[in-house]
């Protein structure tokens, strides 16, 4: 058998190990496939063909070697990266002006870490300019589409990411996590998005946007692949004073029943205002079936929640100014030359460098840490922000996982959240995990019977008990099906 775009990462093993197709089959059939979709989509920022050769080079010779099972779990497995990744010898945009030609001169240690696991790196990927918004409208290269419908937004910010991964692009895609980036995108595009615990990967080589917020963690089309991502992922780094050693078996975490389990249900989110039928019915759908299948379902109440977005939208621009006052055209950034003073080039360079979503968070975190201003914002956010962990802390006491909308729609026609306000308010379900650090992933539960677009659900599990969350992520996948890539770019029968 060839390979096949939609193949995931225990399917690409057993065929590499028996021979059906090479590593090289695998770069070739996945570049030809990229460079006939993504012209429709606008996922990749840059190919990285030699790198991808090079690695599938050497996972061939290792299986001609018999050498094979000595090479990372994810040997031979395509992947791509969000563009706020660092990669020796790429270039590292942050689809934005302000970066567009600079080269990175190491590599970040979640990319290396995805190397070392033998994936064949296909590139980077597009997203919202240094991750500040919500659908991939906002990166200075184009937006990304949505593969189910190139007329509807794939999420944001790690849009790309989620687009690649749900036209076959790639098995798996990473993205980062502020507030909501990796798994608003994933139950848009219908794959499977996880954001881990905060600390329990490595942000060093990632360009911070809040660095008390963000988070890195995988794309997949099931619920098995992002733990093999994650096993590879997760654990101490030196580079990160915020990393911490995790003892979790993510991959074993799916095998786990779910009978027994408690799953967590907030009423307030199922009645939140702006919340769709159609999601509201897949949410619904989702936690009777877990009780069918021996779960007990639990009321549980997070009384701060309502008051996460306007923390959020206090700490978070707060977090971005500090983070983009580097980029001043002298260190870092684009210059706009013929200045005869170091403030016009500054004032002239952001200027330039900067879209208008990033200008606007920058303007208000500098408002926000101003004089007279600290004390009545973000020193209350930063109250507000120890609420709601407490909130959390005290509803895992009552179960092991919650379970809610990921988003209150479906993926949004492009121009539909022109708004910056709607825009934030896209992103209600999810933000407050990022406040209080715990984990929390996407899980696609079928199609909304209105739009026929992707319905995700989100699981949200106690800090540093991510396994909670994989194993009735693995009850749901059995009960819906696993994510399929979208209708216009799944392989043909014979292909």
């Amino acid at each position: 058998m060839a390979y096949a775009t939609d193949m995931g990462v225990s399917r690409i093993h057993e065929g590499l190990a028996a021979g059906e197709f090479s590593a090289c089959d695998v770069v070739d059939a996945t570049l030809a496939h990229i460079k006939q979709a993504d012209p429709q989509l606008h996922a990749f920022l840059e190919l990285t063909e030699d790198a991808a050769r090079a690695a599938a080079v050497r996972v061939d010779e290792a299986i001609a070697n018999g050498t094979f099972g000595q090479l990372g779990p994810l040997a031979g497995v395509p992947i791509a990266f969000k563009d706020n990744m660092n990669l020796k010898g790429t270039r590292t945009t942050c689809a934005s002006h302000m970066l567009e030609t600079y080269v990175s001169p190491y590599t970040a240690t979640c990319v290396q870490r995805m190397l070392d696991a033998g994936c064949l790196p296909l590139g980077k990927l597009n997203m919202d300019e240094f991750a500040f918004g919500s659908t991939t409208e906002n990166s200075a290269f184009g937006p990304t589409r949505n593969p189910w419908d190139p007329d509807r937004v794939p999420g944001g910010s790690s849009g790309g990411s989620a687009a690649a991964v749900a036209s076959g692009m790639t098995a798996l895609a990473l993205g980062s996590d502020t507030g909501g980036s990796i798994r608003q995108p994933a139950g848009f595009c219908g794959v499977v998005g996880v954001k881990p615990t905060y600390g329990m990967v490595s942000r060093y080589g990632v360009v911070a946007f809040g660095s008390s917020l963000d988070q890195v963690g995988p794309f997949a089309r099931s619920v098995k692949d992002a733990a093999f991502a994650l096993d590879a992922l997760c654990g101490r780094d030196p580079m990160d004073c915020t990393s911490q050693d995790v003892e979790i078996d993510f991959v074993a975490a799916t095998e786990r029943p779910v009978e027994g389990a408690r799953v967590g249900i907030v009423p307030s989110f199922m009645e939140a205002e702006g919340l769709s039928s159609e999601v509201k019915a897949r949410v619904a759908e989702a936690a009777a079936k877990l009780e069918a299948a021996g779960a007990t379902l639990v009321e549980v109440d997070l009384p701060h929640a309502d008051a996460a977005i306007s923390a959020y939208y206090v700490l978070a621009p707060c977090e971005a100014f500090s983070n983009l006052a580097r980029f001043d055209s002298v260190r870092y950034g684009c210059c706009d030359a013929g200045h005869t003073d170091l403030g016009g080039q500054y004032e002239a360079s952001r200027a330039k460098g900067f879209g208008a979503e990033a200008k606007r968070r920058i303007l208000l975190g500098s408002y926000l840490l101003s004089s007279g201003v600290y004390d009545e914002y973000y020193v209350r956010a930063q109250k507000v922000r120890t609420l709601i962990t407490q909130d959390f802390r005290r509803t895992y006491g009552q179960c092991d996982v919650i379970l809610s909308p990921v988003a209150p729609t479906v993926a949004p026609k492009f121009g539909e959240l022109a708004e910056p306000a709607q825009m934030y308010l896209s992103d209600v379900f999810t933000i407050a995990l990022n406040i209080a650090g715990n984990g929390g992933m996407t899980v696609p539960c079928g199609l909304g019977r209105d739009s026929g677009m992707p319905v995700g659900v989100q699981l949200m599990a106690p800090q540093f008990q991510d396994g909670n969350m994989f194993a009735v992520a693995s009850e749901l996948e059995r009960i819906f099906g696993q994510a399929q890539v979208a209708p216009a770019f799944a392989p043909k029968a014979g292909e």
